[in-house]
């Protein structure tokens, strides 16, 4: 048995370079999942939007959940942004997760869905204007939080690891 000596490896470098193109490697594969492409740009832009009923009145009923969601999903279509999931919680708030393209703007959205369904909602249930007063069917306020496939953390060693060969 002749045992050759081993060539002399810097581990750490090695180590560091597979680090840096599985991050990049994950990167690149988690960004390519649900991806929209239109004329000018590739994105993934998702929010998580809440927004409450006035005075937190518990009025989402199953039938006005119904329409609501039927409306939502409209309104969605019409205006050029994806619903993926929408439900109402305990009657007197909403939970909504949107995909949209950079143009449009997270207030433009909001605006969109509580104005419109607003509306509608009251057209349709003229009996839950009683129970809020001053007409306003939804808070002012809303809750919004961006969703990525990729977590800041991955995002960060990706850009910290990009080749600076200028």
């Amino acid at each position: 048995l002749i045992l050759m000596p081993q060539p002399a490896y810097n581990h750490s470098k090695i180590c560091s370079i597979s680090v840096a193109h599985f991050y990049s490697l994950c990167y690149t594969i988690c960004m390519k999942e649900n991806l929209i492409h239109y004329r000018t740009c590739v994105c993934n832009i998702n929010y998580h939007m809440v927004w409450s009923v006035k005075y937190r009145r518990k009025i989402l009923n199953p039938e006005i959940e119904e329409y609501l969601k039927e409306l939502v999903q409209q309104i969605a279509e019409d205006k050029g942004f994806t619903v993926h999931l929408f439900e109402c919680g305990e009657g007197d708030h909403v939970h909504c997760f949107v995909s949209a393209p950079p143009k449009l703007s997270i207030t433009a959205i909001v605006k969109y869905l509580k104005g419109i369904t607003g509306r509608k909602l009251f057209e349709r249930f003229p009996e839950i204007r009683d129970q809020l007063w001053k007409g306003e069917l939804w808070n002012h306020s809303y809750y919004v939080e961006t969703i990525g496939s990729v977590s800041e953390e991955n995002i960060r060693r990706y850009i910290e690891h990009q080749s600076k060969s200028y």
